[in-house]
């Protein structure tokens, strides 16, 4: 397993009991919205607080531990940062899943045909996932 303790130190991170936990559903569930994340930690640290989770969130987020992910007319989900890459999201069951897509030729065309000068890119694509169609 990894060992996420000394990656939260990385990260200038306090390895915590609550961030620990926090870390662990991320792993498992591999994008979960903030209440779904609170369902499950109150099972296991029954007197947290929603703000609680918030606050670790938000922190996590500022120093790039986690990134959100922004669903279209979805609550936003969150993730463990890793490698660059988008993502496929079910309009019927809200399945949120990985994939590697090259980027770079559409920034180039940006580039090109634009003064616009773009510091982030994010890709989310709907549709219907394989169990839902």
């Amino acid at each position: 397993m990894i060992n996420y303790t000394n990656i939260l130190r990385q990260h200038n991170l306090k390895a915590t009991p609550q961030r620990l936990a926090i870390t662990d559903i991320l792993h498992v569930q591999g994008h979960i919205t903030i209440e779904s994340l609170y369902e499950v930690m109150v099972k296991k640290f029954s007197s947290i607080s929603l703000a609680t989770i918030y606050k670790n969130i938000n922190l996590m987020l500022e120093n790039s531990f986690i990134q959100e992910v922004k669903i279209p007319h979805a609550k936003s989900v969150y993730e463990i940062t890793k490698e660059s890459h988008s993502h496929l999201a079910c309009e019927k069951c809200g399945e949120i899943q990985d994939i590697i897509i090259d980027l770079d030729n559409i920034l180039n065309e940006v580039a090109k045909t634009n003064t616009f000068k773009v510091n982030s890119s994010d890709l989310v694509l709907s549709g219907i996932c394989k169990n839902c169609q």
